[in-house]
């Protein structure tokens, strides 16, 4: 009898062998450290969480039989999967391979049931959509996007119990064309992603790529500039607008629903056009609302941005955090906060994060500061919050 209960499982990568979390209704798995797509074939042995039965050769047991109680157990570890920051700039996540996962006799390791970073049960109304765009063979190629979408995607997933087929990735090393980060494709995402939400969900939007400005030419910015995203076909389709954006995914957020943005580019402090911004130098929140009037809130629900820099600042793509490739800044700073602690309040994440980013320039070699100074560069990226609704940063836990 094949048990019907969704239950959790480790997988070994055939690849580079570390341990890939996923459930026994899951068809594939992506590696977080080399992402080879494992494809997982199960068979009539019912699988759980808590024991592997060495001397199970491929037989279903009758209910009376048990294993004794010297059975051996191999337990892992999934912290590591977070630790593992990419490889290479150019890494492509199209190798495959296959896994049988499904008796003692193959791959399958199961979890210590006391490790805290084993995935969490799958929720109800947890939806994400994610964006990785390097625009490659374009002399403005970013070379940690990509990485920066899938570190997303395992995040979700294994810190917050985010469904694998409620997550959406749009990235150029998808096999498909309506997966490819194109302008059509993001827009049709972002309206996916709020389309017929309901009270209680929590849903995600992650972008990792370029963000610009353009004169603003309707009177609702203060700064008089309008934040975009950059798709990739962004020089021939054009950007998309935060006008558009909060139209998209903000205004629909009914009552119980909660957004929280997180974006990994340029420009991109208020690429919501969320009504508050939270000021860490004045500790308190400003009024961030159109001079024009226009309506930039929510239908009653919630949307919370992290944003890797304020409107006129850039956004670094950097290797400072990791000697094996190139990572958004805002990306790993934002993770690794929340995996050291996961209890985080807002406040505490977003102070975490911009000490991350200072202390990791502060580190930089002797010659690179002397070469800033010699051409006047400056680094300048503070994470920046912004908020539909004003509430408590210090009190209020960090939670998807």
């Amino acid at each position: 009898m094949v048990t019907n209960k969704m239950e959790y499982i480790l997988i070994k990568c055939p690849k580079c062998g570390i341990c890939v979390g996923t459930n026994n209704r899951a068809k594939r798995a992506r590696c977080p450290r080399c992402y080879t797509e494992i494809l997982i074939q199960t068979s009539p042995v019912q699988m759980h969480c808590h024991a592997v039965q060495e001397n199970n050769k491929h037989k279903l047991q009758p209910q009376e039989q048990r294993e004794s109680p010297g059975q051996q157990q191999r337990n892992t570890s999934l912290r590591s999967m977070f630790g593992l920051w990419r490889s290479s700039g150019n890494g492509s996540p199209k190798a495959s391979a296959t896994a049988a996962v499904a008796s003692p006799s193959s791959n399958m390791i199961m979890p210590n049931l006391r490790d805290p970073i084993i995935p969490m049960e799958p929720k109800q109304g947890k939806r994400a959509l994610i964006c990785g765009v390097s625009y490659k063979k374009q002399k403005y190629k970013l070379k940690g996007t990509i990485i920066d979408a899938y570190k997303m995607k395992d995040f979700l997933e294994y810190q917050y119990g985010f469904p694998e087929h409620s997550i959406k990735i749009l990235a150029e090393e998808e096999d498909h064309p309506e997966r490819m980060p194109t302008r059509k494709n993001m827009e049709e995402g972002l309206k996916w992603l709020v389309e017929g939400c309901k009270p209680g969900d929590s849903l995600v939007f992650f972008f990792s790529g370029h963000g610009l400005r353009q004169p603003d030419f309707n009177e609702d910015e203060i700064d008089g500039w309008d934040e975009t995203l950059c798709p990739v076909d962004f020089t021939t389709n054009g950007m998309i607008l935060d006008n558009d954006i909060n139209i998209m995914i903000v205004r629909p957020l009914i009552k119980g629903v909660t957004l929280h943005a997180i974006i990994d580019a340029c420009h991109s402090g208020t690429v919501l056009d969320l009504e508050h911004v939270y000021s860490q130098k004045e500790n308190r929140w400003l009024d961030n609302r159109p001079p024009s009037g226009a309506r930039k809130s929510t239908s009653g629900g919630r949307a919370i941005c992290f944003s890797a820099c304020h409107d006129d600042q850039m956004a670094a793509d950097t290797s400072a955090f990791s000697k094996k490739g190139m990572s958004g800044a805002m990306t790993h700073c934002f993770i690794h906060a929340i995996e050291n602690n996961p209890n985080l309040t807002y406040y505490d994440l977003l102070t975490t994060m911009h000490e991350n980013i200072t202390q990791a320039y502060a580190a930089r070699c002797l010659s690179t500061q002397i070469m800033d100074k010699l051409l006047h560069r400056t680094f300048l990226q503070e994470p920046q919050l912004s908020s539909s609704e004003i509430f408590d940063v210090h009190r209020e836990r960090f939670e998807l």
